[in-house]
This record gives structure tokens, C-alpha cells and sequence, in this order.
């Protein structure tokens, strides 16, 4: 199967860090939604990055539909959704506030790449602003109460250091290192794992 989408998405690079660390076997295509946007379409007329195209050619898109359908093709050894329901709902209640602050970090950095400077509407900005930080605030509280570890990495791990790492990359101004100590400290030590080094953060395909 081909995923589809430039590893400076946080959402293309959680799943190609999931799929690694999954033992799922995939290629990666490098397309973007605004240079190579007729490429794109092509395979996806909804031009939606992450895009997964199955074996038999279903087109998927979201990296959280994309990552439950590799569970089902994942040993179930390998598969990174805890079990029990008290280790599951640690890791769905991170997970949801990783995919949070990412979400708000994307629109801001959209706002900052689309829209014309003397168009940007600053009070929907503070309003996004907000809630990314409100949701970085929240994670470094759960990561202080429920440690992660890299030792035994799930969904809310992978999409925790791979959210801190983009926004370093994009907004280092806006999020400040100091204030998330745990978040810091979890992506650098996550970064150096082969399956993280094998997919960076940029323009570049990932390799078997």
C-alpha cells in the first residue's frame, strides 16, 4: 500500500512512524496539497493529506482512520492501542489533547502561509492561540500525572512527539520550550528511534 503526503505534515508523519513501528509494510509518495495539488487530485479528488491507498486501491484519508485500519493488519503484538480499559483511556485522553494541539497549530500556521497578512482576523487568531495552548497546558499536566515512554510507545506517544516536533519546526515562538518541559524531553528521546529517523520532519521520502 502507498501513503500519500509530505512528511512536514504532523498527520502524514504519525503514520508513517505508526506504520514502522507496527511492522506494516508501505511506500511513501511525497505530494503536496499546494505545489503538486493536480497530482494529488489524481488520487484523491478530495486532495486530503494523509491519504493511504489500500492494496486493492481504497482510497483512505485521516490519519486516525488510516492508523485503525493498520492495527488490523498489525501482529497483534505490534498493535499500540493498550487493552485494558484504564491504560486505554490514559492513552485516548493524551492522544485526543496531542491531536488537539495540533489541530489549532495547523490552522495557525495556515493562517500564516494562505491568507494574506492584511486579511488575518487577529481576534480569530488569539481564539486559536488559546486553544492550542490550553491543550499543550493540559498534555504537560497529563504527562506529569501518566508518564509516556518511549520504551513502550502508543498512539498518544507517537502523535505527542511527532505534535512537538512540528510545532518547534513552525511556531517555536508561539509554543515555548520552557513552559513543556515533559513534552520537550519525550519528542527529543522519541526523535532519535529509527522509526522517527526514517520519516523526518520536511520534504523528504521515507525509505524502508
Amino acid at each position: 500500500m502507498k501513503l500519500i503526503g509530505m512528511l512536514d505534515s504532523p498527520y502524514v508523519r504519525r503514520v508513517a512512524v505508526t506504520l514502522q513501528l507496527m511492522g506494516v509494510r508501505f511506500e511513501h509518495q511525497s505530494l503536496s496539497v499546494f505545489s503538486t495539488y493536480e497530482q494529488f487530485r489524481q488520487i484523491n479528488p478530495v486532495v486530503k493529506a494523509p491519504t493511504l491507498v489500500a492494496d486493492d486501491g481504497t482510497v483512505l484519508m485521516d490519519s486516525t482512520l488510516i492508523v485503525q485500519y493498520a492495527e488490523a493488519l498489525a501482529m497483534p503484538a505490534s498493535r499500540l492501542t493498550p487493552s485494558m480499559p484504564t491504560e486505554l483511556m490514559r492513552s485516548l485522553r493524551a492522544l485526543g489533547l496531542a491531536l488537539a494541539a495540533c489541530d489549532k497549530g495547523v490552522q495557525l500556521v495556515y493562517e500564516r502561509m494562505v491568507r494574506p497578512a492584511e486579511k488575518l482576523h487577529q481576534p480569530w487568531v488569539d481564539r486559536v492561540t488559546a486553544q492550542m495552548l490550553s491543550a499543550f497546558d493540559a498534555l504537560e499536566a497529563e504527562l506529569r500525572a501518566h508518564p509516556l515512554s518511549v520504551a513502550a510507545l502508543d498512539h498518544a506517544g507517537v502523535m505527542t512527539a511527532v505534535t512537538w516536533h512540528f510545532m518547534q519546526q513552525m511556531l517555536p515562538e508561539v509554543v515555548d520550550a520552557s513552559r513543556y518541559p515533559l513534552q520537550a524531553e519525550f519528542s527529543r528521546q522519541a526523535e532519535a528511534l529509527p522509526a522517527f529517523q526514517a520519516a523526518p520532519h520536511g520534504d523528504t521520502t521515507y525509505i524502508a
